[in-house]
């Protein structure tokens, strides 16, 4: 059985031209639009409102990588960082953790949201820690992929545990975008 998403892919392919399904930028690029008119800004907003606890998976020690920054922003926005990243001791001026299943137990019952900075084929097994971090202790209530990471999988084995997904976004992007400065 496919998912919304998928199906509506799936769709939009059917009726695009083969000159521009030829461009597989341009596909992308259109099918990423898609996903992202599917999550409602409410839905985003309750998100960024609502939890403030997140374990940022794939971390990076190097400032100038995306990971760095957006863990660093969110950081400096209010919210409770809990890197991991099996090759750091710290990021941030925080513990960083091998996974999540070897976060302490104190730290593993906070985690709200996991913040998804790895590639898209390695989601799946950190899905299933989310899920078993959410038997033991009812939490997390959302798995985030972020901007260019997309695993229908992983997504479907998620929401079929009841997590909320996000796929495909930058939560820096969208905070941003959602509680502008002033």
């Amino acid at each position: 059985m496919l998912c919304c998403i998928c199906r509506l892919d799936h769709q939009v392919r059917l009726l695009l031209p083969k000159s521009i399904l030829a461009n597989n930028l341009i596909t992308s690029l259109l099918l990423s639009a898609l996903r992202l008119t599917l999550l409602s800004d409410d839905v985003i907003r309750k998100i960024l409102t609502s939890y403030r606890t997140m374990a940022v998976i794939g971390v990076s020690r190097d400032p100038s990588k995306d990971s760095y920054r957006v863990a660093e922003y969110l950081k400096n926005h209010g919210f409770h960082i809990i890197p991991v990243n099996p090759f750091a001791d710290e990021v941030l001026g925080l513990k960083c953790y091998k996974s999540l299943l070897e976060l302490p137990s104190e730290i593993q019952r906070t985690i709200e949201v996991v913040d998804i900075f790895r590639p898209s084929a390695d989601v799946p097994p950190i899905v299933e820690q989310v899920i078993q971090l959410k038997k033991l202790h009812g939490k997390p209530y959302v798995v985030w992929m972020q901007l260019g990471i997309v695993n229908e999988q992983a997504a479907d084995t998620a929401k079929k545990a009841g997590l909320t997904v996000v796929m495909d976004r930058c939560m820096m992007r969208e905070h941003r975008r959602l509680f502008p400065e002033k």
